[in-house]
């Protein structure tokens, strides 16, 4: 009646529950982004139980979703409703927006784009995945993890690779918690004391914006509405997630007569999505599915994924003061990911610790919050070439 045996005859699993708890401690302990590194690990925990029956499987598709829960279990019916068909990532991405304020972008306008020049990472690893036998598919689901998006890399996952989403989720996820560690690491590569003293207030004063916005508000309300309109002309299949983050944050910008439904998106339904999302693809990650060459390739390229678009927006930054008066501290390029807002928080604790008035979290946010548009852009192009 016990799992003992089995855990004897197969440790395998026992290493499996070792990683689940580990992550756990990550979660719990250290807090890292414990929101989704919890469920992930907890779901991962449940799968990896002997007689179970809570691990994700591969079923016959052609059954109905009564079915597959009656045969196969509830986490079977979770994921192959909610997660395979697409329908959590989108709704993640309205709770975001409903929780995410453009102003700092809007205002700082120039440093948006270093969050599309951080996107580098995605392409640079696609290719190199390619080179170590991936499919072209795969390469594209592994790279997007230098979005450092999770939503991101799971929505595009399960378009393109679907039987790599258990890998590639914890990596996307497991990286995003490792922002703090991260991008002090590369930063210490790629930059100089006298580039992390660059004081950005210093900066505005000596060369002040020529026209200053005037109704801010009115702006924030229109721009989901532009760049939804866009970005939906140019890339198409990027409206799942990009179009649900900006109706999230119309319905925020707005103000109190949508106040009902951007409480909905950031509270009650961006939680239970997380829940849902978390457990289910923490249940993908069983011994069978996990413990193989590939995943390991999978967990390396997707740190190379995340290093190389943190550098590739130091450089880009770099670029820009070799030509520019105004000058940049290259910790803004460093933020370019979508890891909103740790990524910033870790480039302004930076700053102050090279100069304790440089205080550069506004603006880093406008590069860290351009960095989520561009990832669910460069996630749309990879669809509409390979899905």
């Amino acid at each position: 009646m016990t799992a003992l045996q089995n855990i004897a005859e197969q440790p395998q699993i026992f290493l499996m529950l070792l990683i689940a708890f580990f992550l756990l401690y990550l979660g719990i302990k250290k807090q890292y982004e414990p929101l989704l590194l919890v469920p992930i690990a907890f779901g991962m925990l449940l799968a990896n139980f002997p007689g179970g029956s809570m691990g994700v499987d591969k079923v016959d598709e052609s059954l109905t979703l009564y079915q597959i829960a009656n045969q196969h279990g509830i986490m079977n019916f979770i994921y192959y409703s909610l997660i395979k068909t697409g329908f959590l990532p989108p709704i993640i991405f309205l709770g975001v927006g409903a929780l995410t304020d453009f102003g700092p972008m809007l205002r700082n306008l120039r440093l948006a784009f270093f969050g599309a020049a951080a996107q580098i990472g995605i392409f640079t690893v696609l290719i190199s995945a390619v080179a170590f036998g991936f499919t072209l598919k795969e390469s594209a689901s592994l790279g997007i993890i230098g979005g450092a998006d999770g939503p991101t890399a799971i929505y595009t996952t399960i378009i393109l690779a679907p039987h790599l989403l258990g890998p590639i989720a914890i990596a996307a996820y497991s990286y995003m918690a490792l922002v703090p560690v991260i991008i002090p690491f590369v930063v210490r590569l790629t930059t100089t004391k006298e580039e992390l003293r660059i004081n950005m207030k210093e900066q505005d004063k000596r060369f002040p914006n020529k026209r200053p916005i005037k109704n801010i508000q009115a702006l924030k309300i229109l721009f989901p509405i532009a760049i939804g309109t866009v970005v939906a002309l140019i890339v198409p299949s990027s409206v799942p997630l990009l179009g649900m983050l900006m109706f999230g944050n119309l319905v925020k910008e707005i103000g109190a007569i949508t106040g009902r439904l951007h409480k909905a998106a950031s509270d009650t339904i961006l939680n239970a999505a997380t829940v849902f999302l978390g457990l289910a693809v923490g249940a993908t990650m069983t011994a069978k599915a996990f413990l193989n060459i590939e995943t390991l390739l999978i967990i390396v390229g997707g740190f190379v994924a995340f290093a190389i678009s943190i550098a590739g927006g130091v450089f880009a930054v770099k670029i820009y003061n070799l030509i520019a008066s105004k000058k940049i501290n290259p910790l803004i390029g460093a933020t370019g990911l979508s890891a909103v807002p740790m990524a910033s928080r870790v480039a302004n604790d930076i700053a102050l610790k090279h100069d304790p008035s440089n205080h550069l979290l506004q603006y880093a946010m406008a590069s860290n919050i351009s960095g989520v548009i561009g990832s669910a852009v460069a996630a749309g192009v990879l669809i509409s070439f390979l899905g």
